[in-house]
């Protein structure tokens, strides 16, 4: 039995694995609040606990965003398992999402909040993770997907 939609899986695994070894890594080897510089002033590890969503927004109402992710998390796998082959930038983007969910949901039933540690001092971003990027490339990956379908008036016969 050939796998439907295999980089969907492929990325949201691979996604999923790389965010739980990069959490596990920080608090194995970081104290909370404890910061390292890679590039003095611009970026450092910095292990926070955020018990909000993106940005610590809604700080402390953890109990609906864990749900939150579980149900985004079935959703995409019904959509991969029950779902037309996607053509790749979806399965691509919806795999990585599905990676960020389910490495972010994780954290949020297990633990109570999100392991945080990529720190842009730069620009003053907030302190986030690998499965907050895997969320955003997954976006920039289904709008790419988005910008490659043909609308039907658009078709010639040339």
């Amino acid at each position: 039995m050939r796998l439907k939609n295999r980089f969907f899986w492929i990325a949201a695994i691979t996604g999923f694995v790389l965010d739980q070894l990069t959490k596990y890594w920080v608090v194995q080897v970081f104290s909370l609040g404890e910061t390292q510089p890679l590039i003095k002033g611009i970026f450092h590890f910095t292990y926070v606990q955020n018990t909000g969503a993106a940005f610590s927004l809604f700080a402390g109402k953890v109990e609906w965003l864990r749900w939150l992710s579980l149900l985004v998390s079935l959703a995409l796998i019904a959509l991969a398992l029950f779902s037309p082959i996607m053509p790749l930038w979806e399965q691509w983007g919806y795999g990585l999402i599905l990676a960020g969910a389910m490495g972010n949901g994780i954290d949020r039933f297990v633990l109570g909040y999100v392991i945080d540690f990529l720190d842009f001092r730069l620009i003053n971003f907030p302190v986030f993770n690998l499965a907050d990027v895997f969320i955003n490339i997954g976006i920039a990956c289904l709008l790419i997907a988005s910008f490659q379908k043909k609308s039907p008036n658009n078709s010639s016969s040339r």
